[in-house]
């Protein structure tokens, strides 16, 4: 059937799959890093407690069968090998049949972490990840010329992104509409980068085509990526330079780079290299790709009608397996940016003299000298839920006070998560948060304090609590 066959995007293939399989590798490695103070036994929302209310049904996981610390390190690690091999071409020094089997057994390990991760996993990115591996798994490797059922899905893959994005900016905040949300959003974006406030000083007109240009982008050119070439090809290089453009700017985890290797999709190399010889696919190869075509065409009916709604929503998953999602992401925007900021003492009591230590965090902005850093595409969970945090108690309600506990224990799992730790011997007597209003500063006074952030004290946020 030649019509299965697009041997015209051998190249695109290839780079897709090693780069996904480098985010894979950044995954698991994130994962096995920051699982124990987060979702070990002693952790803020321990895994073992969730399995027991968690039928295997609504979550399906590795973890139904059997959970250890060190189990999920284990397949954490695994996951990261096997990332390792594929990202340095194993897949296409095997048979076809193995190949596959190897991107399977990835994708099975990440959801087996996904489903058990709670709110630490609760981002879109996560069901990017496992909808664009389970389609990696459907690609092939060099014995056979990539299948077009599965580009096509990926370019569907790429249209609920950025169309989704684009939507759910144009139904919501109105800042979006009138091209002024970017005079906020670098600057009280979830953690911005080092670049972020450079971008937040460009002039107002900058960030009125920034916006315009990101309307274009996610409204308009998400439909070219079905048209044939060269149109589908220019469609896919805007995608892509808007996304290294947010790359520039933030720190949004592996969302943006994988956005941007789903647009290769779209990318015919026939112009600058020739398709190498690939044998026929084998005749189950093919009913394999067609029955996992039928598969995500039958579960597209639920994104298509959120698309459509004018109730849409963001970042929803429709089945246990993660696949045929919605996307989308600042469908408001914060005007104002506050942080939590957590202190301990060592003092028992409270007088003049009580001196009161902050913690600091990796990722998130705590000292105000402190230039933001460039994080992703590792996602840290905790400096994230931080920012939910100070949003609203209410987002960390499950999880902060057990927080303060395991830093009165000093415990070291949970000082990994930090940058600082102003306790390094004996741990605090009391730990407390305060919530900050924070700015980035002006050139002026960024030239006269050599400092990134202003901040002015809001009030408490939690208050002192004891080892007892």
């Amino acid at each position: 059937m030649e019509w299965f066959a697009a041997p015209d995007y051998w190249l695109s293939r290839l780079v897709f799959q090693r780069a996904l399989a480098v985010l894979y590798l950044v995954a698991f490695a994130g994962a096995a890093r920051q699982f124990r103070p987060l979702l070990g036994a002693r952790g803020l929302t321990p895994v073992p407690e969730f399995l027991r209310r968690t039928p295997f049904r609504a979550a399906p996981s590795l973890f139904h069968v059997y959970y250890s610390d060190r189990f999920f390190a284990a397949v954490a690690w695994s996951g990261a090998v096997l990332a390792a091999a594929l990202a340095a071409g194993a897949g296409d020094r095997v048979p076809l049949a193995a190949s596959m089997a190897m991107w399977a057994v990835l994708w099975a390990l990440y959801l087996s972490i996904v489903n058990v991760g709670q709110l630490w996993y609760g981002f879109g990115w996560e069901a990017l990840l496992l909808e664009a591996g389970f389609l990696a798994v459907f690609l092939g490797n060099a014995e056979v010329a990539p299948p077009l059922p599965v580009l096509l899905l990926m370019r569907w893959l790429l249209f609920r992104v950025e169309f989704g994005a684009g939507l759910i900016k144009w139904r919501g905040d109105p800042c979006w509409r009138r091209l002024t949300c970017l005079d906020f959003h670098h600057e009280t974006q979830p953690m911005p980068g080092p670049l972020s406030w450079f971008f937040h000083r460009l002039p107002r007109p900058v960030h009125r085509v920034e916006a315009a240009a990101n309307h274009v982008t996610q409204l308009v050119v998400p439909f070219a990526l079905f048209a044939p070439q060269p149109v589908a090809g220019w469609a896919a290089l805007a995608v892509v330079v808007t996304q290294l453009w947010l790359v520039a700017s933030g720190n949004f985890a592996w969302l943006n780079w994988l956005t941007l290797l789903l647009a290769l999709s779209a990318v015919d190399s026939s112009a600058w290299y020739r398709a190498p010889a690939h044998g026929p696919a084998p005749a189950w190869f093919t009913v394999v790709v067609l029955a996992c075509a039928a598969v995500m065409v039958a579960l597209a009916h639920r994104p298509v009608r959120n698309l459509l709604s004018a109730r849409q929503q963001m970042n929803r998953s429709y089945n246990s397996l993660h696949l045929s999602g919605s996307y989308g992401a600042f469908g408001s925007v914060t005007r104002l940016r506050h942080e939590v900021v957590v202190q301990g003492t060592a003092d028992a009591g409270d007088g003049e003299h009580t001196r009161w230590s902050e913690y600091g965090f990796k990722g998130k902005p705590g000292d105000m000298r402190r230039l933001p850093r460039q994080w992703a595409p590792l996602h840290l969970r905790l400096d994230w839920m931080m920012w939910f945090a100070a949003l609203s108690p209410a987002y960390s309600r499950p999880w902060f006070t057990a927080f303060q506990r395991r830093l009165l224990e000093n415990d070291r799992a949970t000082l990994r998560l930090l940058a600082h730790n102003p306790f390094p011997g004996e741990p605090p007597a009391r730990v407390r948060a305060l919530l900050y209003r924070y700015r980035f500063t002006t050139w002026r006074e960024r030239r006269a304090t050599g400092a990134w952030w202003h901040r002015e004290l809001v009030g408490e946020y939690a208050p002192p609590v004891t080892r007892h």
